[in-house]
């Protein structure tokens, strides 16, 4: 069960897409009741934003480097040449899938428990309602409280290997003495990292 989920399409037609359809509902429940269980005043827009927060790709991917899941990941020559072990969109993917199996092997009790602890940092915050918003959504909401333009984002450079690139990101707002940069693997972390600068900054100001 678990070499079917760390097999991708591109290494043989028996792979873990399934198993993957079946993680990503298991997960979305899992969190979903977890949420709801811990933060009993949230609203369901509150709720479904700090799921947001846990169930998208760059936060499973992190998981899948954390347990080193790229190295085991079963991958066809051509996808594995291309750098396909650190690419987000398969380390998610085999992150679900690997949920999928747990839950297939040992019930939804084992399942839970898994999914809890991979995340327990982030279902753990002190203020669910301020916290789960990613720094994006808290710095737009910031420029609509003082009746601002919306922050703007641009990438203004990128570095390394085609399939280890960094980005580099600059975020414009009102009000800022000057742009802030910020830098990810990706240009949705760089974009965040940005405005947690920019959020900063304005805030401090």
């Amino acid at each position: 069960m678990l070499r079917l989920a760390l097999t991708h399409r591109s290494a043989n037609k028996l792979n873990n897409e399934r198993l993957e359809f079946l993680g990503d509902s298991l997960l979305g429940f899992i969190i979903a009741e977890s949420l709801c269980l811990i933060n009993v005043d949230a609203s369901e827009g509150e709720l479904s934003r700090m799921r947001s927060s846990i169930v998208n790709k760059d936060s499973l991917a992190q998981i899948a480097r954390t347990l080193q899941l790229g190295d085991f990941v079963c991958l066809g020559a051509g996808e594995a040449k291309t750098g396909g072990r650190e690419r987000d969109s398969i380390l998610a993917d085999a992150v679900e899938a690997v949920i999928a199996a747990i839950y297939l092997d040992g019930g939804m009790g084992d399942c839970k428990k898994v999914v809890e602890h991979w995340n327990s940092d982030k279902l753990s915050t002190e203020d669910p309602k301020q916290g789960q918003k990613d720094y994006k959504t808290r710095l737009q909401e910031l420029m609509q409280s003082r009746g601002a333009v919306l922050p703007s984002y641009f990438t203004i450079g990128t570095s390394g290997e085609a399939h280890q690139q960094t980005f580099l990101v600059e975020c414009r707002a009102e009000g800022l003495g000057q742009p802030q940069q910020g830098s990810g693997r990706s240009k949705r972390v760089a974009e965040q990292s940005a405005a947690e600068k920019a959020l900063t900054a304005l805030e401090e100001g």
